[in-house]
């Protein structure tokens, strides 16, 4: 498998799978930066943002386009895509998103996540 395509399935999963997906490949600590304020945006740990993934905010129909991996060095890539992805409440919602993971003894974990709405 190549890292591009190990990188994207584990981005997927934050997107349609659960609570269990966050806490195997989230690191220790995360950095979110959401458009939103308050508990979306600043330095978080694997538990808090595990505990985002309940059923009232998960996704559907998702569409990863234009994608892009950066990865210079052995233990650290960035990826970057359009998500094209319907709410649970049905409205529809793109983003351009990038992650930054890094690699750990277990694996490559999340380590920065951002979204900017188109």
């Amino acid at each position: 498998m190549t890292l591009a395509k190990e990188l994207y399935d584990i981005e997927q999963g934050f997107w349609l799978e659960g609570k269990e997906h966050f806490l195997a490949h989230v690191d220790d600590r995360c950095l979110l930066a959401f458009p939103q304020a308050g508990e979306m945006h600043g330095v978080h740990s694997r538990a808090e943002v595990a505990a985002t993934a309940t059923t009232a905010n998960r996704w559907r129909d998702l569409t990863m386009k234009d994608r892009h991996l950066l990865h210079d060095t052995e233990d650290f890539a960035i990826i970057s895509y359009r998500a094209e992805v319907t709410r649970a409440d049905g409205e529809p919602y793109a983003a351009l998103v990038s992650s930054a993971y890094v690699r750990r003894l277990d694996g490559w974990k999340l380590a920065c996540h951002q979204h900017s709405p188109v």
